[in-house]
């Protein structure tokens, strides 16, 4: 892949295998087409570090590319999905830079969200416990998020002299729960509960803590058998008609879905249907 060379075989037309990648601040791993990402620093419920920022942002912007990955699972490991940044190896280090120095910093947090976002393949969060701060900020660039009845979702930048507005959270989170109760949120930086995450829209299901992470990935599965070509046109469409008009998104539509019209998926499921058969998509 693009990043760390050599640690993925690279495929004609510019694509590659992810699965060979060896992560080196989270763990990483491909099965039946699903990348499971899973933060693993369960001692300090899963916090983000200035490398691990760099290397999930680069990781999200390489799969792009890989041939072998249909839907992506983001999860913490231990009961926890992430506390946000790490506050001895970011807070801390933060209250020394310049203003250069802590621009370059936001930009790459925001960098992360973008690269979520651009992400080609659904993106399933499996969220338990402790989502915070930026943690909570990858569940909202996620596309589907699964929680439990014990997950505590804050945005709690506040609650450290900061405003609510970082890594897109005030342009991001209204279009998910509202702007009413984004701005309580975001003002009070208190934690939103899982029954109210999922009775907002934040949570697409709540499912028990010991088969959070299993009904996620069941759900991921589902969509890496399903046309990932169309699925990778559909989030394309979700994420750009934010910024159209109306008339402009049934243009834009129109054409996405001619595109989709001439793949061989498209074809696979007529002519399943006409036997009567479930289709088998491979994504061309």
């Amino acid at each position: 892949m693009r990043y760390l060379p050599g640690q993925a075989q690279q495929l004609p037309g510019n694509r590659t295998s992810a699965a060979h990648y060896r992560a080196q601040h989270f763990l990483f791993e491909v099965q039946d087409g699903v990348a499971t990402l899973t933060l693993n620093r369960p001692e300090r419920k899963n916090p983000l570090t200035f490398d691990s920022y760099a290397e999930l942002r680069d990781l999200f912007r390489a799969l792009a590319y890989a041939d072998d990955v249909h839907a992506v699972v983001l999860a913490g490991a231990d009961g926890n999905f992430c506390s946000g940044g790490d506050v001895h190896d970011i807070i801390g280090p933060l209250t020394q830079l310049d203003m250069p120095g802590l621009l370059a910093f936001t930009r790459m947090t925001g960098d992360l969200v973008k690269a979520i976002r651009a992400c080609p393949q659904p993106i399933v969060a499996s969220i338990d416990g402790v989502c915070a701060g930026a943690g909570a900020m990858l569940a909202l660039a996620s596309d589907i998020r699964f929680g439990t009845a014990r997950s505590k979702t804050a945005f709690l930048f506040t609650r450290v002299g900061l405003a609510g507005c970082d890594m897109g959270a005030c342009a991001l989170l209204p279009r998910v729960i509202g702007q009413g109760r984004t701005a309580e949120l975001l003002y009070t930086g208190r934690s939103m509960s899982g029954e109210e995450g999922e009775r907002w829209g934040f949570f697409n299901r709540l499912c028990e803590p010991e088969s959070v992470l299993a009904e996620a990935r069941i759900f991921a599965t589902q969509l890496a058998q399903g046309p990932t070509f169309a699925h990778g046109m559909t989030k394309k469409m979700l994420q750009q008609e934010w910024n159209m008009g109306v008339d402009e998104a049934i243009e834009a539509e129109a054409q996405a879905q001619a595109i989709c019209m001439a793949t061989n998926d498209f074809h696979r499921a007529y002519h399943a249907f006409v036997a009567k058969q479930k289709p088998q998509f491979e994504g061309d």
